[in-house]
């Protein structure tokens, strides 16, 4: 099939549309990075959120992922695959109104459930639509640019961020010769405005996706499943040269009007042995930690040592870089192949996760317990301790003669009920450690309620918590790493998203969309991708407070393990699927 005599416009159209659905999957996952700063600064006291919840608002993305995913194939088949892209559409455009209106935390977590139940559509949907679009040459490309587009919606979240940075750095300056009090207030309104910004600048791209929708044809895979061959034919002829459109229309038929209408059952070798792959590919690729470093970025880096801005500044190099290294991936996947590229990946991965465990792991040894001291303050059912200078000294102990700030990290519990609080000496907004029960156990939940009837309690209980005594279950102070130790993470996160790009990035679009057989392919995409964003979604909602209670170290060490996994599979069950049609792909599992 020669791509050269391929109609041209109409296909660099479709690449751009289903790209820039990929900018609206990239904003959903990075758009958090800019904003959690600023959101924890204000609604985490504004509306008593807890850590636990802070962390369900990251997630909720990946969570509404999650729903969506297990019924996207259904929803696609339904409604066709341009119908599926639209309704996606919709939803991320009215969550942006939700999110940034928001005056608490049920209308926040419901936007941002909205914007990843569009994510979900998108990750199933796109990959999808490419694959049953696309001819077998251009069909690396077309994965490649919606992973591209992907990248470059996080760069686009990390420069607004950046922007958001220099702001409130410039507030914070600005107020310094103000009262202590007065400072707290001007500063909680300059971070109050700039999250619910960053969440505005979103809508402009999710309107311009709706739009274009309109303009693309439907899949002509799905159109023969349905019976409308004229206007399958139409569709590839958009697509295809001339002389392949009525070919490749026969090909697709084939399946659909056998003879004997027999066919192989769903668990047959056919079906399962791809599946699986699928499934395990997926899994193995948001193991790596990739969304929670994405969306953690600008806190990882805060913790190495990097100030506020510079913290942004890097975290915008390492989207950009994401987004260079896709551009290398783009050139490379259709030539050099998937397989080759995931095992290149995974273990680029493995080694920098490596290194920035080792890095963690030298900063976190050093700090003091200060448990004991903190417990014997506590008084009554809470903790009030004023963090003026000479209270950082004091706790501080003298660990450190450098004169570097200092960060207090402090896990503590109400019964089942956790959370983890981290300030900073450096921190004009962090001149009170305060514990209350009423800002640690929250209310029942439906679904807790539910499973508490059934005598089941897989959720902390409110009632026994309601009388529990506070325990300070772990605390520790220690200077903050200097800068050079921020820099030295921040390349090994360079190294490994770089590494990222370039295999697990795009292959794992390609694996979703060409490894399913036609028979179970949108269902099949479906689960697949659930599965991804369940793992996904489970690595942020306990990235938090695994990293209060056990440090980064801990965090990077277990992704590692993960990512090592993901090149043995790489390297000696995965098979490569570059230059064959979807039919072919297929019949190779059939034998």
């Amino acid at each position: 099939m020669t791509a050269s005599t391929a109609p041209r416009w109409p296909v660099r159209y479709l690449l751009f549309i289903g790209g820039l659905g990929g900018l609206l999957y990239g904003i959903d996952i990075g758009i958090i990075a800019g904003a959690l700063p600023y959101l924890e600064a204000t609604a985490s006291h504004a509306w008593q959120l807890s850590s636990q919840q802070l962390g369900f608002v990251v997630a909720a993305v990946l969570l509404g992922s999650v729903l969506s995913s297990l019924f996207a194939g259904m929803v696609a088949d339904l409604i066709g695959r341009r119908g599926a892209m639209l309704l996606a559409g919709l939803l991320f455009t009215a969550s942006i109104p939700i999110m940034a209106l928001a005056s608490g935390y049920t209308p926040l977590l419901l936007g941002r459930l909205l914007q990843g139940i569009s994510g979900g559509l998108i990750g199933v949907v796109i990959p999808l639509y490419l694959a049953e679009v696309l001819s077998p040459e251009r069909r690396g490309r077309g994965a490649a640019m919606f992973q591209l587009l992907l990248t470059v919606g996080l760069v686009l979240a990390a420069l607004i961020g950046l922007y958001h940075a220099h702001a409130v750095d410039a507030a914070t300056e600005a107020v310094r010769s103000l009262p202590v009090a007065q400072q707290a207030q001007e500063l909680f309104t300059v971070k109050d405005h700039a999250w619910r910004t960053i969440f505005w600048t979103c809508l402009a791209p999710g309107l311009l996706f709706c739009a274009g929708i309109f303009w693309l044809s439907e899949s002509p895979r799905w159109l023969v499943r349905r019976g409308r061959i004229e206007d399958a034919r139409r569709s590839l002829q958009r697509v295809l040269p001339a002389a392949d459109v009525e070919p490749t229309l026969a090909q697709i038929q084939a399946p659909e009007s056998s003879s004997s209408g027999k066919r192989d059952p769903l668990l047959s070798r056919r079906y399962v042995v791809p599946f699986v792959l699928a499934c395990v590919v997926l899994a193995c690729t948001q193991a790596t930690g990739i969304n929670s470093v994405l969306a953690y970025a600008v806190n990882i880096l805060n913790q190495a040592g990097l100030s506020g801005s510079v913290a942004n500044g890097a975290d915008v190099a390492i989207k950009l870089l994401n987004a260079v290294m896709t551009v290398v991936a783009l050139l490379l996947v259709d030539r050099k192949g998937r397989k080759f590229l995931l095992m290149l990946g995974s273990g680029g991965i493995c080694v920098a996760l490596l290194a920035a465990a080792t890095l963690f792991f030298q900063a976190e040894r050093g700090r003091a317990d200060v448990q004991p001291q903190l417990q014997a303050a506590v008084s009554g059912d809470g903790l009030r301790l004023v963090l003026d200078d000479a209270q950082w000294q004091r706790l501080g102990g003298g660990i450190d003669s450098e004169g570097r700030p200092m960060q207090l990290t402090v896990s503590y519990a109400y019964g089942d009920f956790t959370n983890v609080r981290a300030l900073r000496s450096d921190n004009l907004t962090d001149r009170e450690l305060r514990v209350e029960r009423a800002g640690t156990v929250q209310p029942d939940s439906v679904i807790g309620a539910f499973f508490r009837t059934l005598h089941l309690n897989p959720f902390a209980d409110p009632a026994s918590a309601a009388h529990a005594p506070l325990r300070i279950e772990q605390a520790h102070i220690g200077p903050i790493p200097p800068p050079a130790h921020g820099w030295a993470v921040a390349t090994c996160i360079l190294v490994f998203v770089a590494f990222f790009a370039v295999g697990p990035g795009v292959c794992v679009w390609l694996a979703l969309s060409e490894l399913m057989p036609n028979r179970i392919r949108s269902n099949g995409m479906s689960i697949a991708l659930l599965i991804n964003q369940f793992v996904s979604t489970t690595i942020a909602a306990i990235f938090l407070p695994t990293v209060g209670h056990y440090g980064y170290a801990s965090m990077f060490l277990f992704w590692a393990g993960c990512t090592f996994l993901f090149f043995l599979v790489a390297a000696f069950w995965l098979p490569e699927t570059k230059g064959k049609s979807l039919e072919e792909i297929e019949a190779r599992f059939a034998r």
